[in-house]
């Protein structure tokens, strides 16, 4: 299992996370904090870190940011990627987030 960055972390990027992950799997897209689940290590000491409550562990990711997941996965793909899938999901959610 790995940590999974959802909506919240959008536009905020505070990177608290970060400075406390001992793998440096916590990577920066355009808009938002991405964790690699290859090096994701399961230690959980982001998730007390963020001060947006914008970390998971991937099996308790809420319903509504489900897509975040595979937002997270994408970065296998390559930042790019992740931009993208974040764009997209803006867009999507227009109305519920503020950009």
């Amino acid at each position: 299992m790995t940590y999974v960055i959802a909506e919240p972390c959008i536009d905020t990027k505070d990177r608290s996370c970060v400075d406390v992950c001992p793998v440096d799997c916590i990577h920066e897209s355009d808009r938002m904090l991405v964790i690699d689940p290859e090096e994701c290590i399961d230690c959980g000491a982001c998730e007390p870190e963020c001060p947006v409550e914008a970390i998971f562990p991937e099996d308790a990711v809420p319903v509504k940011w489900e897509a975040f997941t595979k937002i997270n996965y994408a970065y296998a793909e390559g930042i790019e990627a992740v931009g993208k899938l974040v764009a997209t999901r803006i867009e999507a959610s227009a109305p519920e987030h503020l950009s």
